[in-house]
């Protein structure tokens, strides 16, 4: 996960392909690394820092729920 430092009533777009350089924020990289998955935009409620995912598996997007200690993401193999 990523320690963020975010500010309330600020729009963010969370890179949920995992293609953006600006981990874990969207750069528009999906645009051409993969067509069919959009960031996901939201906007905190309040200042603070928060975990984001970056194992785009969470099932509390964006933030982190722990899903990267699994299994499923620990076992994952690393394409070429």
């Amino acid at each position: 996960p990523f320690a963020v430092e975010l500010k309330a009533g600020k729009k963010y777009g969370w890179c949920a392909c995992g293609h953006s350089t600006k981990q874990p924020f969207c750069d528009g990289t999906h645009r051409r690394a993969a067509p069919g998955v959009s960031p996901l935009h939201f906007t905190p409620q309040e200042d603070g820092t928060v975990w984001l995912c970056g194992c785009k598996r969470t099932r509390t997007p964006p933030y982190c729920d722990g899903t990267h200690k699994e299994e499923a993401v620990q076992g994952a193999t690393v394409p070429p």
